[in-house]
């Protein structure tokens, strides 16, 4: 069994160096660069200047619900639901958030003991638009699953799809260790500019440096881009609490790819770029997809060793494009599906060739992929950001690194 100790991919961040706000403007954070086994640093607005001019750059498009919904029963008892993923109609977060009437989701419940009847939401926030909403609109909230935490969902008026709902009823959860309460500007400031499918319970933070200003100046110099769908899950801010971090329970996240954008990556596979470590993550795990296709198996779920475990090798090009044949062959334009692949030092990568991201929490699951993207210079990174005044975290500056 693989072993990776925990207490090599640990550091000390001192409170003060997380950013609990972003810069403004956003696109004027630092931006740290490690290339060719250098350090240095510039402004996020020059970032093209950094990129090789074949550069193609993968996003990620979800945009962050307000998954926060609080209820109140009549004795004053407040308890809140925090939406994790969908289970009824669908699993598919896109056609759960566009249903009507009923939907039945996974999710974190505070005060649960006192959860034991049908509850009716209570609108508690003002901030910016989702202080209008239509009236008499009622959000009830019933568990129907204790162990599983599932709690159905059902309101009073069906012009309404649950995306609406959440905006009315909800509050944008900000990361915990933010430790403050979400104020009118995160509902803007906590979205990236390009955020366009409803579903992430957390932002897909290394995006939110994008201004339109810097996409023209990425465009001016020719460098290409496209985007996937990774509908970020609360798991991301899972600390690892095993020595042995391959023990560690990878969560699941659901990815969709549009047939438009494998076609795209394929014709500009020989320089890939992903925007954040969902964006990685999600271009990885359709490798392995791919491979799995290849291997006359069709179900898109990455276990999370799945790529320690495979000892056939293809290149992204067969991979690809046995994905791009089974699409064509099934009259699919949209592949969904799961994984839960673990990256950490001795992945070997397949489609990326560096990453554009923050700086994240020590023990954590996202500084092993970026260990394993740069080895053992990833202490060195770190040490440079923190002495040089580096703001860390989901609100922190950026990074482009490209081994």
């Amino acid at each position: 069994m693989i072993e990776i100790n925990l207490e090599k991919y640990n550091y000390e961040l001192p409170d003060e160096r997380i950013a609990r706000f972003p810069v403004e403007p956003r696109d004027s954070s630092k931006l740290l660069l490690y290339k060719d086994f250098q350090i240095s640093e510039d402004i996020f607005y020059n970032v093209k200047n950094h990129l090789p001019d074949n550069t193609f750059l993968v996003f990620n498009n979800t945009k962050v619900i307000p998954a926060r919904l609080f209820f109140q029963k009549a004795n004053g008892v407040v308890i809140e639901v925090f939406l994790l993923n969908p289970v009824e109609p669908s699993n598919v977060v896109s056609q759960v958030m566009e249903t009507t009437e009923t939907c039945t989701w996974a999710c974190m419940i505070g005060n649960k003991k006192r959860f034991k009847e049908k509850i009716v939401g209570t609108y508690n926030i003002e901030v910016g638009e989702y202080r209008i909403r239509p009236e008499n609109v009622e959000l009830t909230a019933e568990l129907v699953d204790s162990e599983k935490n599932h709690v159905k969902f059902s309101w009073n008026n069906s012009d309404l799809t649950f995306a609406e709902i959440v905006r009315y009823f909800g509050q944008i959860p900000l990361p915990p260790y933010l430790k403050r309460e979400t104020e009118q500007k995160d509902y803007d400031t906590y979205q990236t500019v390009y955020s366009k499918n409803d579903g992430a319970v957390a932002a897909p933070t290394a995006g939110l440096h994008f201004t339109e200003q810097v996409f023209a100046d990425l465009a001016q110099k020719g460098i290409k881009h496209d985007f996937v769908t990774l509908h970020v899950g609360a798991g991301t801010f899972q600390p690892i609490k095993v020595q042995n971090v391959v023990e560690h329970k990878m969560h699941c996240e659901q990815i969709v790819f549009d047939k438009s954008f494998i076609i795209n990556l394929l014709e500009n596979v020989s320089f890939v770029i992903p925007v954040g470590t969902t964006s990685m993550r999600s271009l990885e795990s359709l490798y392995w997809f791919g491979v799995k296709l290849l291997l006359g198996k069709q179900d898109f779920f990455i276990e999370k060793l799945l790529p320690y475990n495979q000892t056939e090798s293809f290149t992204a090009e067969q991979s690809l494009k046995a994905v791009i044949d089974y699409m064509t062959e099934n009259n699919l334009s949209q592949l969904v599906g799961e994984t839960e692949i673990f990256i950490f030092p001795s992945y070997e990568f397949k489609i990326c060739k560096g990453i554009i991201t923050n700086f994240h929490q020590p023990d954590s699951t996202l500084i092993l992929l970026v260990a394993a993207l740069v080895g053992e210079n990833w202490k060195k990174i770190y040490d440079y950001a923190l002495e040089n005044n580096f703001r860390f975290l989901s609100y922190g500056d950026s990074s482009l690194l490209i081994p």
